[in-house]
């Protein structure tokens, strides 16, 4: 009987071919956007889909980046277990949605850059380019690695679905159609994936609402759970999740995982024009709120139905990851085909994140480590060298972080991005909004932030919060038909999600201060940390001089004005590069200008 514990059924020979049989439809799109465009073999039309694509696939495409196989299995178990407080995020996406597309997508749009991180040289210097590169690398494996790992070991935990075998055929699928297609292809592929996502959603609430009697008995038993307490205006920064911190601080986060991720700047800055670019962001939001509204709603659909019995605390699921892949296969396992539906949700999540990170990361390593370096290469080898790139990243990513990863969970990606990206974007607000900072400034305030966040996330992790600061909701084994012993209502404990050493006996007391800050505020910490000590060390340093300052690595207020009037009077901007590091003079004395208009008449000989 559904909802009263007890094992559930595995997948079934339909399952694998629904499955399946998405899988090759995304890559067939992908495929078919390959050889569509195959005369057109240069490294912009790899990279950056010839910076010819239209603001809806590309707004489909920011949206399924980040909305991965974690997302698709987490975010609904965050529902069932903490209640509706993460449909507030839905505030933080609108706030970074403008954030991005009225400050960074100019900024970027203007320079016509690549790589996110040239920003960082031509306003400071090479050297903090580089870091700021290598930042994002580490990052971007951290997070794609358990993107590849957490939602296939619930899902073959939960579903008996093959573990190796899916990752080695999804892996081989994503290789091809990334290898052959570059970006246009990726944008293309993320559109269908984003579609099977959403429909892996709404299979799950319709079949929810058709067992418990309706969307209103779902939402009925969600308010008398206390599930649908999402307002919590407590100020407290030690808070998990309230309304300031997910609005203040998740803004923040959003804006360091959009504006500034080469995963995402590339998705945006290759549309045909900047009125496309920035309505690519605010459609992207809808598709955000979309898919918040609809994960955020299957978690109370599932809280309906194990109202009287929870899994964790029954022992049917091990982890709260496990706890969506065991509610489809509870109630979907009657209809053949449909949880293939779901598993091909999550794995289209996996696909979509993971074919995004390497295109990504083979565009910044060839244009920040690779090109300034080999500078006579020609356009057949550097097309050669980014395939290759494609396919040693990912077998790169098989074998090193399946070997060892620990089940994560959707808290633990965004820790990551909040820790790295954090310091990271308060160096680029730094660049874009102070003229006085210099690279002496930026250097020592990103290292500050980044060494704070650090300390501040790893110690949460290895002396996790209390149940006190995470405000787990009341759950109950009463109602299950094989709890032994049990009878009884409990408060699931909150456990992290990265467990980087057993539990301690002796909690310091910086444990329930410092160590329980909310993992949303990690990005802000990291913002506000390098803002100001960079400046005051730019101001002990003696600033950047004015003399060299150049208008165009700044936000202007035309920037700012409606898309319609940005897309006539600005799509010439695009063919403009400053010519010059605004404090290159200051703080390289070797510098030459001439040396970077010559590197720009190279790049676009090659372009």
């Amino acid at each position: 009987m559904v909802g009263t514990g007890g094992p559930v059924a595995t997948f079934s020979v339909w399952d694998y071919v629904v499955f399946a049989g998405i899988i090759l439809v995304a890559a067939g799109v992908g495929l078919f956007q390959a050889f569509r465009g195959r005369k057109e073999a240069s490294s912009e039309e790899f990279l950056l889909g010839g910076r010819q694509m239209t603001a809806v696939p590309v707004a489909m495409s920011l949206t399924a980046s980040f909305m991965s196989g974690i997302t698709v299995i987490g975010t609904p178990a965050e529902s069932y277990r903490f209640g509706s407080a993460f449909w507030i995020f839905g505030f933080a996406y609108a706030i970074m949605s403008a954030i991005s597309a009225e400050l960074f997508v100019p900024l970027f749009y203007r320079l016509g850059v690549t790589s996110a991180y040239e920003y960082l040289e031509l306003r400071f210097s090479r050297p903090i380019r580089i870091i700021g590169t290598s930042m994002y690398i580490v990052q971007t494996a951290l997070y794609t690695g358990l993107v590849i790992y957490a939602p296939a070991l619930a899902l073959n935990q939960i579903t008996g679905l093959d573990l190796w075998g899916v990752l080695v055929a999804t892996g081989v699928v994503c290789i091809i159609y990334c290898t052959l297609g570059g970006l246009k292809a990726v944008i293309w592929t993320d559109v269908l994936q984003m579609v099977v996502m959403l429909a892996g959603f709404v299979a799950v609430i319709a079949r929810g609402a058709v067992l418990q009697g309706g969307l209103t008995k779902i939402w009925e038993d969600a308010g008398e759970g206390g599930r649908l307490q999402a307002f919590d205006f407590d100020p407290d920064p030690l808070k998990r999740h309230t309304f300031w911190s997910i609005v203040v601080g998740g803004s923040i986060m959003w804006t360091a995982i959009y504006a500034i991720n080469q995963s995402q700047v590339q998705r945006y800055i290759s549309c045909k024009t900047l009125g496309h670019a920035k309505m690519s962001l605010y459609v992207n939001m809808v598709g955000l709120w979309i898919t918040v509204t609809l994960a955020v709603f299957s978690g109370l659909t599932m809280y309906s139905i194990y109202k009287n019995c929870d899994p964790l605390s029954n022992g049917d699921v091990a982890t709260p990851d496990q706890l969506f892949p065991y509610l489809v296969m509870d109630i979907l396992a009657d209809f053949p085909g449909i949880p293939g539906l779901f598993v091909a949700a999550a794995y289209s999540g996996t696909l979509s994140t993971v074919s995004s990170s390497i295109n990504a990361l083979v565009a910044v390593t060839v244009e920040d480590f690779i090109l300034p370096v080999y500078k006579d290469l020609t356009q057949k080898q550097v097309s050669w060298m980014n395939m290759g790139l494609i396919a040693n990243y990912r077998v790169n990513y098989f074998f090193l972080f399946l070997s060892f990863f620990p089940p994560f969970s959707f808290q633990a990606a965004l820790s990551i991005f909040g820790m790295i990206s954090g310091p990271l974007l308060g160096l680029y607000l730094l660049g874009m909004f102070f003229r006085t900072s210099n690279s002496i400034g930026g250097l020592v305030g990103m290292i500050i932030g980044l060494v704070l966040t650090l300390w501040v996330g790893i110690g949460g992790q290895i002396y996790p919060p209390t149940a006190e600061k995470t405000n787990p909701l009341p759950l109950t084994t009463a109602g299950c038909n094989n709890t032994i012993g049990q009878n009884y209502t409990t408060i699931t404990p909150w456990t992290s999600p990265v467990t980087l050493a057993p539990e301690p006996d002796y909690r310091p007391p910086l444990a329930d201060t410092w160590y329980s800050l909310s993992y949303v505020y990690f990005s802000l910490l990291g913002v506000l940390t390098t803002i100001v000590s960079g400046l005051l060390v730019s101001v002990i340093t003696g600033g950047c001089k004015q003399d060299k300052m150049n208008s165009e690595l700044f936000v202007r207020k035309n920037d700012l004005i409606c898309f319609s009037w940005c897309n006539k009077s600005k799509e010439s901007d695009i063919t403009e590069k400053p010519s010059a590091n605004i404090c290159m003079g200051a703080d390289n004395p070797g510098f030459k200008e001439d040396d970077v208009m010559s590197k720009d008449v190279e790049k676009n000989t090659r372009l």
